[in-house]
């Protein structure tokens, strides 16, 4: 049975996950989820993921669902070598710390841009933009001597953050601000299998809905 992915393109998590099935150069099926429209409640998603979320991959029966959990089974069962996810405890540890750091970064952006695309949201608060700002600037320290972000070669952590920089950008322009962050994505980019045919739809999609929403705000705080 082929490896069916439950997705949306809108969504980086599950960007995340199908730019790393690309990497592992794995056969997939896709069914989209459009959580815009609440078909994540539907009775048959739920007795996939009870919690109601993508990305979920089914893979010979097995149910799996949350990003980092899948790219780091997917990687650990599929993977020619253990590259993207290092079998070297400390080299493993690393990924693990950044991954864990992700989910933080992820947390911010999806609490603001739900509120964004469902129209819930009249004003941008300040306090939001200053949280952006300081992942950028985490970030930018995290690169601080390294090409990727777990060290010096691609892994999986590198999967986990990438589809989320130009949602960052579209609260807060990095401008020349983070030259770490900059040259880090060019080298994803250029590392990346199928980056562009994975990624630029969805991401696309998703920051002119942001924008959308924003230039309808009363109010936008910059720093």
């Amino acid at each position: 049975m082929p490896l069916v992915l439950h997705y949306l393109s809108l969504s980086p998590p599950a960007r995340t996950v199908d730019l790393v099935i690309h990497a592992l150069g794995l056969a997939a099926e896709y069914k989209v989820v459009d959580t815009l429209n609440k078909e994540q409640f539907k009775p048959e998603f739920l007795k996939l993921n009870p919690l109601h979320t993508i990305p979920v991959i089914v893979d010979d029966g097995f149910v799996l669902w949350e990003s980092h959990a899948i790219i780091t089974y997917l990687v650990s069962k599929y993977g020619k070598d253990d590259s993207l996810y290092p079998k070297d405890l400390k080299k493993r540890a690393i990924v693990d710390q950044r991954l864990h750091y992700s989910n933080d970064v992820f947390y911010v952006l999806r609490r603001i841009t739900r509120k964004i695309l469902l129209g819930q949201l009249k004003v941008l608060s300040e306090d939001y933009i200053h949280r952006v700002r300081e992942i950028q600037m985490n970030m930018e320290k995290l690169l601080e001597g390294h090409k990727f972000m777990a060290g010096d070669t691609l892994t999986v952590a590198d999967y986990s953050y990438i589809t989320l920089v130009d949602v960052l950008e579209v609260f807060q322009p990095m401008e020349n601000r983070f030259p770490h962050i900059k040259a880090w994505e060019a080298r994803c980019k250029a590392s990346m299998k199928s980056f562009d045919y994975v990624n630029k739809k969805g991401a696309a999609e998703i920051i002119a809905k942001i924008k959308d929403g924003l230039s309808s705000m009363e109010n936008i705080f910059a720093t």
